[in-house]
């Protein structure tokens, strides 16, 4: 199974991380010895916005449909990466948690509607996105800020045996491929609808509200391929009809974070969700949620605010 890109700070950094957070923990007391160190989650509590800690929810936006990053189980609950990695934010904040179904081109205006605190949905954090621009670069909306916390790229999915030998996005010149609406994927394939125009090949795209029925059109081979986020990727390939029906093809393009997007004015939200981020990678169970979903290779070292391309 391809990997994804792990973007790792060098020893010396973590080391002087490390000095920094100890630093940070101590101090003197009035007599000159070492005060007790504070508790690192409790001043992240602290922090929360009154709005959600009296509430004692935090509302979180998400499209269920994109397995193994989230999705429904046979119980009809949430599942996955995402909403695993929410609930345990919400233990570290004390608050519950709270998903609110939303298609995925939905997730940022209704963010911006206010009809749930933050979106955490396998999103890419892209400048667009940050600054509310539309395709054309026109601003259209006051933009979110993003709290990254995972690092994925795109791939290509064909069926199993890959016969038309697809490789890499110019070998789509020519052909049908589907993806889902809305998705740094769609911007990948409008991009290289550009390109294949000047090869005299065109490249025709198929967009659909889920991935699910992308999926289904490169299946039934209406679509030569489709192009995904790599952990939904490989996650097809390795599940459906037992790893028998898709292949990922070549090698996943140039790697960008998820984030969790908050509104631009709520940045109090933003900062303890950045906290709080980082307090779940220093206590392990970070690197345990990823890698109970294979997608250890996506691990962030770090929360890091709008940090995407």
């Amino acid at each position: 199974m391809p990997h994804l890109l792990q973007v790792r700070r060098p020893a010396f950094a973590g080391a002087a991380l490390a000095v920094a957070g100890a630093l940070l923990l101590t101090g003197c007391d009035s007599g000159g010895g070492q005060a007790a160190a504070s508790d690192p989650v409790k001043d992240i509590r602290a922090k929360l916005p009154k709005a959600q800690r009296s509430a004692g929810v935090l509302r979180i936006g998400m499209d269920a449909s994109l397995a193994p990053v989230e999705f429904r189980d046979q119980d009809g609950k949430p599942a996955g990466l995402d909403p695993e990695l929410a609930a345990a934010l919400g233990r570290i904040l004390d608050v519950r948690i709270e998903f609110v179904d939303t298609p995925f081109n939905k997730l940022l205006p209704n963010l911006q509607g206010k009809q749930f605190d933050v979106a955490m949905s396998a999103i890419d954090d892209i400048r667009q996105r940050r600054e509310g621009l539309d395709e054309n670069g026109n601003r259209v909306d006051p933009g979110v800020d993003f709290v990254d916390y995972f690092i994925a790229g795109s791939s290509i999915v064909v069926p199993k045996g890959n016969p038309k030998g697809i490789k890499t996005l110019d070998d789509l010149c020519g052909k049908t491929i589907s993806l889902q609406q809305g998705t740094n994927q769609d911007d990948i394939a409008t991009r290289q609808v550009a390109v294949c125009a000047h090869t005299g090949r065109q490249l025709t795209v198929h967009r659909f509200d889920t991935n699910a029925k992308a999926l289904a059109e490169v299946a039934s081979g209406t679509a030569a391929a489709g192009v995904y986020d790599f952990p939904v990727a490989a996650y097809a390939a390795k599940t459906t009809d037992g790893g028998g029906r898709f292949e990922v093809a070549g090698t996943q393009s140039t790697s960008n974070p998820y984030g969790i997007a908050v509104r631009k004015s709520d940045t109090e939200l933003r900062d303890t969700l950045s906290k709080a981020v980082d307090q779940l990678i220093r206590s392990g169970e970070y690197d345990k949620i990823l890698a109970k979903w294979n997608v250890s290779a996506g691990a962030a070292q770090n929360a890091v605010v709008n940090g995407g391309i």
